[in-house]
């Protein structure tokens, strides 16, 4: 993880003090943002490989930068967030965040997120130029390379997240996958019993290329096993 560049869009600098603390110890080098414009800039300016953002900004709130930031990078995007169960961290992982982590925090625990985020983007980048570069099903084909899904030949947008599970679901057709199994594969880490993001990942990837997300076509869930994607109707 040497040379791993992690960008912190954070308005409180104790938090941004301890998270550069603890990723430059691991060899990261860490860039720190105040708010959106300083976000956007640092962004296209360091390139980095993932980013740290705050739910709650004082100019523009964490959701409308992640939206921003999905226009220049595909980059892990881990959310902050000093709430509970919220519809703020629903709403971040439907614009494009990757997962979350509550204030307050446990320094190792954000340290292990990052390094996981960061081995499984790793791990997603090998295999694409292994394996073959289109996956094509009925009224759909997934572009591993290019990262680009194409419903009834229309462009679907996906989050990076989003891809990822439905790369490891249609790479391997009709297998059955536990949900340990598929958060394993997509986040490169134990889910440590914890579902809720592969849930709500799920759910809006339905919404996304499913005809009707209640009676879903591709991603279709095995009562009390997991998910598998259909390859055939």
């Amino acid at each position: 993880m040497t040379g791993k560049k992690v960008l912190v869009v954070d308005d409180e600098p104790e938090i941004c003090e301890l998270i550069n603390l603890y990723l430059s110890r691991e060899g990261f080098e860490v860039s720190t943002a105040k708010n959106s414009q300083e976000a956007l800039k640092l962004a296209r300016e360091k390139e980095p490989d993932l980013i740290i953002l705050d739910i709650l900004l004082p100019d523009i709130d964490g959701i409308e930068i992640c939206m921003e930031l999905r226009k220049i990078t595909e980059v892990p995007i881990i959310f902050l967030s000093c709430k509970g169960e919220s519809e703020d961290k629903i709403m971040g992982l439907t614009v494009g965040g990757d997962d979350y982590i509550t204030k307050p925090f446990s320094p190792g625990e954000m340290v292990a997120r990052v390094k996981a985020h960061l081995r499984r983007s790793r791990l997603m980048q090998e295999k694409d130029k292994e394996q073959t570069s289109r996956l094509v099903f009925p009224n759909l084909v997934i572009d591993l390379l290019s990262h680009e899904v194409l419903l009834g030949g229309k462009k679907i947008d996906l989050s990076s997240m989003e891809f990822k599970i439905l790369a490891v679901l249609a790479q391997n057709p009709n297998k059955v996958f536990s949900a340990e199994e598929l958060y394993e594969k997509a986040w490169g880490s134990n889910s440590m019993g914890d579902f809720r993001t592969l849930m709500v990942h799920i759910s809006n990837l339905r919404k996304k290329i499913e005809p009707d997300p209640s009676q879903p076509r591709y991603i279709t869930t095995i009562r009390g096993v997991g998910y598998k994607f259909m390859a055939e109707e």
